[in-house]
């Protein structure tokens, strides 16, 4: 048996335990004990190919049910086909059994079922929340996403009979619901449940909040379309008025229509920046979390003082907590997030005034950058991996080929035969090495470095042989004080 046989399992997607196989014969053949050393480096190794492939595969498949949601909702105006596309594509999105959405009934003080995708129990698809109750019930009150990975045995929720007895009928035991919310307003929650004890992480919590999001976009055009056609009918000796309102919609609809096209065809935050300006006017600048620039676009007049981001950050988190714009001089302030995270800030600056249609295409832009810097995320975290262990295997000192190790460095455009410098920055707080490690590894990308994060350091390789100049140009970046060291 040979390292070959390992490519051959690779190649047809064999399952784990298959990888077993040429060692098993090897032992059966009497392969000594260094043949033997080799094949299991070369198993784990597969392995670890593996398990990268899989988790590439998982992600496209996400990032295609996201770019086919949002095509759905640049080309579909029914609100039943887009909410059923979304819950389909939630279930089968996170594998699961079954997924559903709710809708809240303010004058009843409950939510009930609007769509059902898996279901078996027609009782299930009649069910009525109260708020509060229930799991589904919770997160309608608190606009906070919950799950259970065994609902009916968990005492943290509020339990009634005639529930409890139609989600044992559907026979659901893991529960994954989340928010769907316009502002600050919660109208509903789409949820995804399993038949079987299996707990939803955090990267599958992520997913369904962001279709979450998209569900209540589709609701939201939906309802102003109908508020138009109920003026158009209704009020018409408002006639004028109602076509200025009907235009203003359409507006905002088109330039959701081609943000979202950006999205489709792989475009970045300054095309979704260029579609702003181009409708608005101003200038927009696309601050990230810490309130540095990401772009802009527009006519740049300077950009912004120290004195407005102060003020910019503060009218941030208050654009945040309502939902909507915020207006600060001539700054209009829409905020970049999505769940409990802020991702980041839009800002616009005109002498124009900016009425409530236009506001609501600044917050669709800042709903789209969002989806944008999570993919752009979703990207430098799987690339941030491959060379994190790359970089783990060169400090480790484990036996690994020097080829083996050069050919990885190769497809990561790192040159293992140049000399390189080691710098290393430690932590006592996670949240900033988090920070810190997500920051070094996209710029050990840019320099053809690589970055790791270990226990509480962050950790990176780049090429150079003057470590105090490298260490200081980090230092300025990460806040932190590295250490150095020389490699070639």
């Amino acid at each position: 048996m040979s390292c070959g046989d390992f490519l051959e399992l690779l190649a047809r997607e064999a399952s784990p335990v298959e990888f077993e196989g040429p060692l098993v014969q090897a032992r059966a053949d009497g392969a000594p004990p260094a043949v033997l050393a080799e094949l299991e480096a070369a198993k784990l190794a597969a392995l670890r190919v593996r398990m990268i492939m899989r988790r590439h595969a998982r992600r496209e498949a996400e990032l295609a049910a996201l770019f086919d949601t949002a095509g759905d909702l640049a080309g579909l105006r029914d609100l039943d086909a887009v909410l059923e596309a979304i819950t389909r594509r939630a279930r089968r999105l996170l594998s699961a059994d079954i997924a559903y959405l709710t809708l809240n009934d303010d004058e009843r003080g409950d939510t009930y079922m609007r769509v059902t995708d898996g279901s078996v129990s027609a009782a299930f698809r009649r069910l009525r929340l109260p708020m509060g109750t229930g799991l589904v019930g919770l997160v309608a009150q608190t606009a906070m996403p919950y799950n259970s990975a065994h609902y009916l045995g968990d005492g943290q929720f509020q339990h009634r009979g005639y529930i409890d007895d139609a989600v044992a009928e559907e026979g659901l035991v893991a529960i994954l619901g989340v928010p769907m919310r316009l502002g600050s307003r919660v109208i509903g929650v789409l949820t995804a449940a399993n038949r079987s004890e299996r707990p939803f992480d955090q990267e599958e919590v992520a997913l369904l909040g962001s279709l979450a999001a998209h569900a209540a976009i589709a609701i939201d055009n939906a309802r102003l379309l109908d508020e138009t056609r109920t003026a158009l009918e209704e009020l018409s000796a408002a006639n004028e008025e109602v076509k200025a309102r009907s235009a203003a919609v359409e507006r905002a609809a088109r330039a959701h229509d081609r943000m979202t096209a950006v999205v489709v065809r792989g475009g970045g935050v300054e095309d979704v920046g260029a579609v702003v300006t181009e409708l608005l006017g101003g200038t927009l600048y696309v601050l990230d979390a810490d309130g540095r620039r990401l772009a802009t676009t527009g006519i740049d007049s300077g950009g912004l003082s120290d004195e407005e981001l102060s003020g910019v950050s503060a009218s941030a988190h208050s654009a945040r907590a309502q939902g909507r714009t915020v207006r600060r001089g001539d700054l209009w302030i829409a905020s970049v997030s999505t769940g409990d995270e802020m991702l980041g800030t839009l800002v616009l600056r005109t002498a124009d005034e900016v009425d409530d249609a236009d506001q609501r295409i600044l917050e669709r832009a800042a709903l789209v950058t969002a989806l944008l810097l999570l993919f752009q995320r979703s990207v430098t975290e799987a690339e941030g991996r491959v060379r994190g262990e790359l970089l783990d295997d060169l400090l480790s000192g484990r036996r690994t080929g020097v080829e083996a190790l050069t050919a990885r460095a190769r497809r990561v455009d790192v040159d293992l035969s140049a000399p390189h410098v080691v710098l290393c920055a430690k932590y006592e707080s996670r949240e900033h090495r988090q920070r810190a490690a997500f920051w070094a590894s996209s710029f050990a990308a840019v320099e053809h470095g690589l970055a790791a994060s270990r226990v509480e350091e962050v950790v990176l390789l780049l090429p150079g042989d003057r470590p105090g100049d490298a260490a200081r140009r980090v230092a300025k970046e990460l806040g932190g004080s590295p250490h150095t060291g020389t490699s070639s």
